[in-house]
């Protein structure tokens, strides 16, 4: 009789294999089991007796014949992207977004809720609470929620260290508020690593395996990948680039640190910048991210302060930059969220400030550009971190063993 160590290993095993044939077909399409134990170096009958498995779940389907070796007829197999369903819900600081994907990232439906203060925060929270259940309810092909939260996340804690200009959000534990309070699995990741999971899983384009996204949102946040895996660190906050100091005698940061990269470059200090400068009538009113996009279509439009300042934000952002080359060496750099709007002006500042700070070498072995995901990379990421628990797990979510 197998001890309960061997017993826990063999399951351990099994999941591994299930996992692996379900990343195959997630990546590759309909493929016959032939296909599948040549690719991942696993029997035939080994094949056959998971692959029944994930069938009699319904996590996976016959497609009918394909043509196979030898032009010899074999029965395909796929994973039905658009059969399940994922909830994705991105916490900023004045902005909650819940969105709707299917397990490919495309996005269904996406909902904004009303801009956030310190005094809603506990309002918020009911009502992100009421929008799931209701989601929930009306649609069955849900079968996880990801959530993305600010960044530094202490993941054991379950809380936010510091969010600069929104100290509310620090006293929200998020999985003892959301982690058992739906009939489906949630899962909770910082904004950043969950964005470098939506370019990684949803990017049909991304073929390397050592990305690094680079948020500019109201913070500023990266997520690294390495080697196919997220860098995280002992507490969970590894790569938090928005607390890197870009300059030793600069402006204070909420963190207690002095010239934070994210007190230059994100949404809150531009929106600030864009009040102090005149450069929108109103400004005051607007949320942080319709402030910038006013910014960038003013800039857009000739005017030539607003192209001025579109270009300082480049200017502080490369230099995140150059702190995610010589730090990570990443082979692919995206940057997203609401400053990615400023688009190729603002990659352009980016890509000056490299050119200078950057050896050679490193510059010439990566690219960097703006996310072209459909959605937001950090409510897309929401549900990418959801989707990379189906599947890396199945067995939390149907009868697989």
């Amino acid at each position: 009789m197998r001890n309960a160590q061997g017993i826990t290993s063999q399951a351990s095993v099994s999941e591994s294999n299930r996992s692996r044939i379900l990343h195959y077909l997630y990546h590759n399409g309909v493929c016959s089991r032939a296909q599948i134990a040549k690719a991942l170096r696993l029997t035939p009958a080994a094949i056959t007796k998971i692959t029944a498995r994930l069938i009699d779940a319904g996590i996976i389907a016959e497609t009918g014949d394909i043509e196979g070796a030898k032009n010899r007829r074999s029965i395909g197999l796929k994973l039905d992207d658009a059969r399940f369903h994922l909830l994705g819900v991105k916490f900023a600081r004045s902005l909650v977004q819940i969105g709707v994907f299917d397990l490919a990232g495309s996005p269904i439906g996406l909902h904004e809720l009303p801009t956030v203060s310190e005094s809603t925060i506990p309002d918020t929270i009911r009502l992100i609470h009421t929008m799931l259940a209701s989601l929930l309810a009306s649609d069955p092909g849900i079968v996880a929620i990801g959530m993305a939260v600010p960044g530094p996340y202490l993941r054991v804690a379950g809380r936010t260290a510091v969010v600069s200009s929104m100290r509310g959000w620090r006293y929200v534990n998020f999985p003892r508020e959301f982690v058992h309070a739906f009939d489906v699995p949630v899962f909770i990741e910082q904004d950043a690593r969950a964005g470098a999971l939506a370019q990684y899983l949803f990017d049909k384009r991304n073929t390397c395996e050592n990305l690094a996204y680079y948020l500019l949102g109201e913070g500023v946040g990266l997520g690294v990948i390495d080697n196919g895996r997220l860098i995280n660190g002992a507490l969970g906050t590894a790569t938090e680039i928005g607390h890197v100091s870009i300059d030793i005698n600069g402006r204070p940061c909420e963190c207690g640190n002095v010239g934070c990269l994210e007190r230059y470059c994100s949404a809150v200090v531009i929106h600030e910048a864009i009040v102090s400068r005149g450069l929108v009538p109103n400004a005051k009113e607007l949320t942080h991210s319709e402030a910038c996009r006013a910014l960038f279509a003013l800039a857009d439009s000739g005017d030539g302060r607003a192209k001025l300042l579109v270009e300082e934000i480049g200017h502080y952002a490369g230099f995140g930059c150059v702190t995610i080359f010589n730090a990570y060496n990443p082979e692919r750099i995206v940057i997203g969220d609401i400053v990615a709007q400023g688009g190729q002006p603002l990659l352009q500042a980016i890509r000056e400030v490299v050119d200078s700070h950057v050896l050679p070498e490193l510059r010439e072995a990566t690219t960097i550009s703006i996310s072209n995901l459909r959605s937001d990379s950090a409510v897309c990421g929401a549900a990418a971190v959801a989707a990379t628990q189906f599947l890396d797990h199945p067995s939390m979510f149907f009868d697989v063993a």
